[in-house]
């Protein structure tokens, strides 16, 4: 039943995806692996991105509240792909440009932030928010003044899982491999530093290298996925609070259960977007934000509650 969802009306098999990449396979049974299959793979991918991502952001900050936008990842991927489409004449799904104009804004942020004196996590907040607002400043000044533009960048910055073949997931799956195994590492000092930073140092931990393996990490996750499927909100800041609800407060666990949920989260949402106004679609994007505006009411709820 879940596959039949996922995948299609047609069932496949591993043999199937033999005979398509022969060119030798039923045509019905090449379009549902040839759609199905690379949406599937890109849900999967994206969704322990932002949620991994989110986890960290939020136990790096200790806010709650945070998210892989903080970071000015999705305003930074968004910036490249409008210069991309508008002085290069490179298409809306040029994920090479989303690429490193996610990982360069998420650069900035760190270096202004690591600049000039008070508290490192509020420098970081207020750098990520000036980056954000001068970015998407750029986007929209761009996109209002060539309407050709604006019909190019639609497509991707609304969120979505489909139209996306494996050589986008080929493209960004280095850096999101290298963001899940620097975040692998962090789960020990993630839980030293919930201490407080005198604490963490106390016991012999480095607070400032953890926080900026942490948000290097969450650029890097945060990167790949917003460049692979476009801004999807919510994942990163709801998947965080399910997964310390099963995970407790060991920031490892609370890394492996995001992992679990998010995908899982995403691809749902996929699923829904699919079958509520079929036969046409409801970009995933719409639907996380659906979902994740009650989450980030009940997290402010129970900030709070707890104060």
């Amino acid at each position: 039943m879940l596959a039949s969802i996922a995948f299609g009306s047609h069932p496949t098999s591993f043999g199937d995806v033999l005979d398509v990449l022969s060119g030798t396979a039923d045509p019905n049974i090449a379009t549902v692996i040839e759609s199905r299959y690379p949406r599937t793979a890109l849900g999967v991918l994206a969704g322990i991105c932002l949620a991994v991502a989110g986890t960290l952001m939020q136990g790096v900050t200790r806010n709650p509240l945070a998210d892989p936008g903080l970071l000015g990842v999705t305003a930074g991927a968004s910036a490249a792909i409008v210069t991309s489409i508008a002085f290069l004449g490179m298409s809306g799904n040029a994920v090479w440009w989303a690429l490193p104009g996610g990982l360069l804004a998420g650069l900035l942020v760190h270096v202004i932030g690591s600049s000039g004196g008070g508290s490192g996590v509020a420098r970081l907040v207020l750098a990520g928010a000036v980056v954000s607002a001068v970015l998407t400043a750029y986007v929209q000044a761009v996109t209002l003044s060539l309407p050709k533009v604006f019909d190019s960048y639609r497509y991707w910055v609304v969120g979505a899982l489909g139209g996306r073949g494996f050589d986008v997931l080929t493209s960004v799956l280095p850096v999101a491999v290298a963001g899940l195994l620097l975040a692998a590492v962090l789960g020990s000092g993630l839980n030293t530093l919930a201490l407080g930073e005198e604490s963490a140092a106390a016991l012999g931990a480095n607070p400032g290298l953890t926080r900026a393996l942490g948000m290097l990490a969450a650029v890097l996750l945060s990167t790949a996925a917003t460049a692979a499927v476009g801004p999807i909100a919510f994942v990163g800041l709801a998947v965080p609070h399910i997964s310390r609800w099963l995970a407790g407060t060991d920031s490892r666990a609370q890394l492996l259960f995001s992992a679990l949920v998010g995908p899982a989260l995403l691809l749902l949402a996929d699923v829904v977007g699919r079958l509520v106004l079929a036969p046409t679609e409801l970009m995933v994007g719409v639907v996380t934000a659906f979902v994740g505006a009650p989450a980030l009411l009940l997290a402010v709820r129970r900030m709070k509650a707890a104060a």
